[in-house]
């Protein structure tokens, strides 16, 4: 019986960066592929959409990902600034919507409890976990760590459980209930 092997593509939205991690999966197995940041230069808000949406769209091209797994936006203190951050979510969304993959997303908090084990973990538990996980030589930045960090969480939760429904379940302490 052989295994398949099932590479994930993280991303991590963020207007002004993008992180992107991609892994591969085989059996319970998960090594680093790539990883890296979009960074988009300042002004009007189009031209950052399509930076984001055209170089995930080469992310895609040069890896080949089966899947991919996008953090859901927080609400922030700022309105405007949870606008901007959901629009460049969209953006990461339609990249890998236009590659027709399935797109998975998952909160911050379940990212966190899947590969830390406490859902209010810091930006620096995430990295020493992702390089940990994926036994690499040093830390990933906090932005590529974090779309690293979606994507192992897609292994194991979206892939890991059997692919559990989890529609109308809620996050309590961590834990879908």
């Amino acid at each position: 019986m052989s295994v398949t092997t099932l590479r994930i593509l993280g991303i991590d939205p963020g207007l002004r960066i993008t992180g992107f991690g991609v892994i591969d999966k085989v059996g319970q197995k998960l090594s680093y592929v790539a990883s890296g940041c979009i960074k988009t230069p300042a002004g009007e808000l189009p031209p950052r959409l399509k930076v984001i949406l055209e170089s995930l769209g080469e992310v895609i091209a040069t890896y080949q990902p089966q899947q991919v797994a996008v953090e859901k936006v927080f609400v922030n203190v700022n309105p405007q600034s949870t606008l901007l951050l959901g629009q460049a979510r969209g953006a990461a969304i339609c990249a890998g919507v236009l590659a027709n993959l399935t797109v998975a997303e998952y909160t911050a908090l379940q990212v966190k409890q899947s590969v830390v084990g406490n859902g209010h973990a810091d930006k620096e538990q995430v990295q020493d976990m992702v390089m940990r996980l994926l036994a690499l030589d040093g830390k990933p930045g906090a932005d590529a760590a974090d779309a690293l960090a979606c994507a192992i969480c897609h292994a194991h939760t979206g892939l890991g459980l059997g692919a559990l429904a989890t529609k109308g379940l809620r996050m309590r302490n961590g834990r879908l209930g």
